[in-house]
């Protein structure tokens, strides 16, 4: 196992970013963390979670002078990029924008790597949604299965992971490549879950009336965010450089039933809407994943119950709603 000693992570400020951040400092606390930050993200609530323990240097990933810089005043030897937009729906209406940061930001990353010659572990953090719509006779998953992306975002992210197996196979460059399965993250608003919980939240709090979504029928297995960030160590630290690697749990539903398991555990009744606007232009309905080549090359495996994560996932919105509801009229809750 090659030490790691100093991390950069790309999108530290951001949702998944910030919890990896958190991981590494409660558990590895003798690695020195670094993390980039969009000048106008490095003060979101996610980045000053960190109380001073994470160096942010301010870079726009688009500028590549500016990422030179970044990384050389990092000089890291384990990188996670897990910087992107990174909204599906969203992706089909900006689509030049998300395939230009995505695909752009990842290539100047690589090039100031290869640039200044450092030689750092790399993990390419990808997901689920380059496989676009699986064959059910190839569920679960496997990692040799066709890249078939059907939204711009999947599209910029499959281009992400091509780009990691080039600059691998062209420089040497220990880039390991993981595509994550869907995740229960409360920080970020544009999940499926995480709308639903904070939509549940307001209408407790009174806030809202009703809970607005977009297609029940897609089948989801659910991780943990918490287990997923371990899994992305674990990954840096025993994943093979120029393999891929998917990551997942072992709960599997429909988005509806999600729903309806959000909805069992709320203190009030809920009311529930189908909002057209939610719905994408195209959706990709079936994403269970195999995930023995990765716990056989790291012994990972989810920790967190989805009981748990749930419970984990509405608290978070009760307190954000809390929030909200004692600065008065005028807030709601937005569904993605």
């Amino acid at each position: 196992m090659t030490p790691v000693r100093r991390v950069l992570i790309t999108g530290v400020a951001g949702s998944g970013g910030s919890y990896l951040a958190e991981y590494i400092l409660d558990h590895h606390p003798e690695v020195e963390v670094h993390g980039i930050a969009r000048w106008h993200s490095a003060s979101r609530p996610n980045g000053d979670l960190f109380g001073g323990r994470v160096t942010v240097h301010e870079c726009d990933l688009l500028e590549y002078g500016s990422v030179l810089s970044a990384v050389e005043r990092a000089r890291p030897d384990g990188i996670f990029h897990l910087a992107a937009h990174a909204n599906v729906r969203t992706s089909f209406e900006i689509p030049g924008a998300v395939l230009r940061n995505n695909i752009l930001g990842t290539s100047n990353l690589f090039e100031a790597i290869r640039r200044l010659r450092l030689d750092p572990l790399i993990q390419l953090c990808s997901t689920s949604e380059v496989y676009g719509q699986v064959d059910p006779k190839d569920v679960p998953i496997r990692e040799e299965a066709p890249l078939r992306p059907v939204s711009p975002y999947a599209v910029s992210k499959a281009s992400q992971d091509l780009l990691g197996w080039s600059y691998f196979s062209t420089y040497g460059m220990r880039i390991i490549r993981t595509r994550m399965f869907t995740y229960l993250n409360p920080r970020r608003t544009d999940l499926f879950a995480t709308a639903f919980a904070r939509q549940i939240a307001w209408i407790e709090e009174g806030l809202a009336a009703e809970l607005e979504h977009g297609n029940l029928n897609s089948v989801r297995t659910f991780v943990d965010v918490r287990d997923a960030v371990r899994a992305y160590w674990d990954a840096l630290l025993r994943g093979r450089p120029g393999e891929v690697y998917n990551i997942g749990g072992v709960t599997t539903m429909t988005v509806g039933e999600c729903l309806a398991r959000l909805v069992a555990l709320a203190r009030v009744r809920i009311r529930t809407r189908l909002n057209p606007a939610l719905v994408r232009p195209k959706d990709v309905t079936l994403q269970i994943p195999c995930v023995d080549k990765f716990i056989a090359a790291t012994g990972w495996a989810p920790r967190i119950t989805f009981e748990e994560s749930l419970g984990h996932l509405l608290e978070h919105w009760r307190r954000e709603a809390r929030q909200a509801g004692a600065r008065g009229p005028g807030v709601s809750a937005s569904s993605r």
